[in-house]
């Protein structure tokens, strides 16, 4: 055959894939419809840019008056104790929840409960958990707890129970061939293959729970929320830029402090 008739007899080298260019425009199209009937226009957005304009001048130069940063101090400290303390029980309770619903360690019977519970923590956001603990529990910092604790369960338990479904089972079966406990085959066989994994989901929830905690305020669940929430009302808009500052301040040593625990584990 001639080079002529080979290069015809040949497929093209990219196919073109028409589903996928439907697809692409089919959201492009809906794109449109939901943007016009959301009234989403140029307008507001121009008229919108020149009210934050103004919203941000009011909110300089920072309030920094000794009794407002009192408030403020209090506020944080308690934010970073929800936080604490909702990663830890979090952490502690995702272990064994994640590891009852690996299906590769565990029967049907034992991983579907588990991943309904699971699926059931990550259905709501957090802080349509914290209003149904303020219902429940009252205002203050326990309602919050609670609530970042259930949003760290099904964040931690769904990916430490993937985490172990994509473990080698060679070096689990080796141990379990020398007559080892369940807990020896989990110690020395799931454990030492998913633990910087671990590590990095515990101390991303951990920032996650910092930053919630913030929100959960808002709703009466504790911490700096509260306070930022009540100078937004009152239109102090100085010291809610403080407030604004010290959040990011604490993100910043959190952040700092996260990357520092992952090099241990490295």
């Amino acid at each position: 055959m001639s080079p002529n008739q080979i290069a015809q007899a040949r497929p093209p080298a990219f196919l073109p894939n028409w589903p996928a260019r439907f697809a692409w425009l089919a959201l492009a199209a809906y794109t449109v419809y939901a943007t016009s009937i959301l009234n989403v226009t140029w307008d507001r957005f121009v008229l919108g840019l020149g009210n934050g304009v103004r919203f941000i001048g009011r909110m300089l130069p920072p309030d920094t008056a000794a009794d407002k940063m009192a408030l403020m101090a209090r506020g944080l400290y308690e934010t970073v104790e929800i936080a604490v303390i909702a990663s830890a029980l979090g952490i502690l309770l995702s272990l064994p929840i994640g590891l009852f619903a690996a299906r590769n360690l565990m029967p049907p019977w034992i991983t579907w409960p588990m991943r309904l519970f699971i699926a059931l923590c990550r259905s709501f956001h957090q802080v349509i958990i914290a209003i149904l603990f303020v219902k429940a529990v009252g205002f203050g910092a326990l309602a919050g707890i609670l609530a970042l604790t259930v949003a760290s369960i099904g964040f931690i338990a769904k990916l430490f129970a993937e985490a172990i479904e994509e473990i080698s089972l060679k070096q689990v079966e080796a141990i379990r061939a020398t007559g080892a406990s369940f807990m020896n085959v989990i110690s020395y066989g799931v454990m030492p293959q998913v633990l910087n994994r671990f590590v990095g989901f515990a101390t991303y929830q951990f920032d996650s729970n910092l930053r919630n905690s913030t929100m959960v305020g808002i709703v009466g669940a504790g911490g700096i929320g509260g306070t930022m929430f009540a100078a937004f009302q009152k239109f102090d808009y100085d010291y809610l830029l403080t407030i604004l500052l010290a959040i990011i301040a604490m993100i910043m040593v959190s952040e700092a402090l996260q990357n520092w625990i992952k090099k241990l584990y490295q």
